[in-house]
């Protein structure tokens, strides 16, 4: 089976910094190929999704999708066309302004969402709407947005996602 894990990055990052990397190394270890798109050129949300979905990800038998930040946001409106087999949210940038879809179609059963209770980019507030409205799985960090705090937490929680979903 060929899997596929696609990492979406935030509106300031870049498409391999650490987090991305510690991310890839756990998908690596079980048979995943990782592509993270590099979307630094396109500032609006809605044009980084249709960027996801130029990538080959049709190739596979199994996509994941993660994203942080805006990266979060693109692969929850992504995952209406990719059907993935999980969703792995970061601070996701859910009902900000210049984000103007606000309904999504996610696998509710396999989205697992981390956001820190010190964000001061995205309210956690938007995080906790999204899980209640989508029924979908919130853990909630003492961390800021960015979560790096927490990423050795964060990559055990992703071996322990990645073995649900496959």
């Amino acid at each position: 089976m060929k899997k596929l894990l696609i990492y979406s990055h935030g509106k300031d990052s870049m498409p391999w910094g650490e987090k991305t990397l510690a991310f890839a190394r756990v998908a690596e270890n079980q048979g995943y190929r990782l592509e993270s798109p590099d979307y630094r050129a396109q500032p609006d949300p809605d044009r980084r999704a249709d960027q996801l979905l130029a990538t080959g990800w049709r190739d596979f038998d199994r996509v994941v999708l993660v994203g942080s930040s805006m990266g979060a946001y693109v692969s929850a409106v992504a995952a209406e066309t990719v059907k993935p087999a999980g969703l792995f949210l970061l601070a996701p940038a859910f009902y900000l302004p210049g984000y103007p879809q606000t309904a999504f179609r996610i696998p509710p059963d396999k989205t697992w969402v981390y956001h820190g209770w010190r964000d001061d980019i995205v309210p956690p507030e938007h995080a906790w709407r999204f899980c209640r409205e989508y029924r979908v799985r919130l853990t909630m960090l003492d961390a800021d947005h960015r979560l790096m705090s927490e990423l050795p937490f964060l990559t055990r929680e992703f071996e322990r996602f990645l073995q649900t979903v496959s």
